[in-house]
């Protein structure tokens, strides 16, 4: 059964920082380029960042770059955001992606929000 568990949401104030994890498990981590997503209410959902199988390159959004750092360790089959100098318009429901085409997979998401 593959799952993808977030946490590490929560509520933070504008500068602060958190660290997001994401747990795979039910498929070959180690295969899959990871992403993480995200959703505010009333918008589309939107790549944030984005990292290849073996960790060697990542991709970001601009509305991250400078701020926000996507890593892996495939030997816990994680992913984790590591998000710095949080601002009110990165409050959102941020989802782990797992792509292997055509094989994708989401996690339930976690909510961070960021009070000014």
């Amino acid at each position: 059964q593959v799952q993808l568990v977030e946490s590490g949401g929560g509520l933070v104030q504008s500068g602060g920082s958190l660290r997001l994890s994401c747990a795979a498990s039910g498929f070959t981590f180690s295969t899959y380029a990871m992403s993480w997503y995200r959703q505010a209410p009333g918008k589309e959902r939107e790549l944030v960042a984005r990292i290849s199988s073996v960790g060697r390159s990542a991709n970001y959004a601009d509305f991250v770059k400078g701020r926000f750092t996507i890593s892996r360790d495939n030997a816990k089959n994680t992913v984790y955001l590591q998000m710095n100098s949080l601002k009110p318009e990165d409050t959102a429901v941020y989802y782990c992606n797992a792509v292997y085409s055509p094989y994708y997979y989401w996690g339930q998401g976690t909510q961070v929000t960021v009070s000014s």
